[in-house]
């Protein structure tokens, strides 16, 4: 095993999951609330830009907007939808709500785009990178600086503007936000349309490295669960240095045990985790 190569692989990997959970990360930290549709949202982004690439023929860099417009609009029907259980802390129907939404979003990718995998190439997917036995893609550089720049300037705007701080306000008290004049529904409805436009542009950034299935929500709403729990519900921070943590792991952890338990192994070491540090790896940072 060329250790060096795996590091580099979990780099690569760690932003990708970074990437995928930073609107669930925003979501539970302002709203306080979870989507079990985050993985299929996540899937519907990456199927648009391979529809956008191979259908409409969009260079890779419009087909990018375009994916992360769909999310947007996907992340605001279904707030719309759900607005007067997310104001009333219902979280029992918004779980059934969000599972059911993503069982019709995963129906209807299937009814659009088939059930069969689809492969999405872009131009950074096609070239290597070759630093002696050391390799990766374009598209994996693409995916770190993603990440590293969507969590900086998230971070920059959640403490440094004035939306970051009516975010914040309403994710300590929204109760006594509206009290002091700030439209909570309207930050629920920003929130939910972030996350679906994030994860929109993970799928787009993300799925080259993988085919792209119907059903590849489903694992992905799993590593999410994990990112967001082991970096602290909520922390901005604390989901980018878990989504590198798990990425390293997995990737070290398949190259030295197998692959097929790395799932389970990455919950192991959730529960070990909270057990150590309930407050997850970044307690206290935002």
């Amino acid at each position: 095993m060329n250790l060096t190569q795996q590091l580099i692989n979990g780099l690569v990997l760690g932003h990708a999951f970074a990437l995928v959970a930073i609107g669930w990360t925003v979501l539970l930290g302002v709203a306080r609330l979870v989507n079990f549709g985050h993985g299929q949202m996540y899937m519907v982004g990456a199927f648009v830009t391979w529809f956008a690439i191979s259908g409409l023929h969009l260079p890779y860099l419009l087909a990018i907007p375009m994916a992360i417009a769909v999310g947007m609009l996907i992340g605001f029907v279904l707030q719309r939808v759900m607005l007067q259980a997310t104001l009333e802390q219902n979280l029992v129907s918004i779980m059934i709500m969000t599972l059911g939404f993503g069982y019709v979003l995963h129906g209807a990718a299937a009814l659009i785009f088939g059930s069969t995998g689809q492969i999405l190439e872009t131009p950074l997917s096609q070239k290597d990178v070759a630093i002696g036995d050391l390799w990766l893609t374009w598209q994996d550089l693409a995916i770190v600086l993603a990440a590293i720049v969507e969590f900086s300037v998230l971070k920059l705007v959640l403490e440094r503007t004035r939306i970051g701080r009516l975010v914040r306000m309403v994710a300590e008290d929204p109760k006594l936000a509206e009290l002091a004049g700030v439209n909570v529904r309207h930050v629920y409805l920003g929130v939910f349309a972030f996350e679906g436009g994030a994860v929109a542009l993970a799928g787009a950034m993300v799925g080259p490295r993988t085919p792209i299935l119907t059903s590849m929500g489903f694992d992905e709403v799993i590593m999410t669960f994990v990112v967001v729990v082991l970096g602290g519900i909520g922390s901005v921070f604390g989901s980018y240095l878990a989504g590198l943590a798990l990425g390293l792991f997995t990737a070290l952890f398949g190259a030295l045990v197998s692959p097929a338990y790395t799932t389970a192994a990455a919950f192991g070491v959730l529960i070990a985790v909270l057990v150590l540090r309930p407050g997850g790896l970044a307690a206290g940072a935002r």
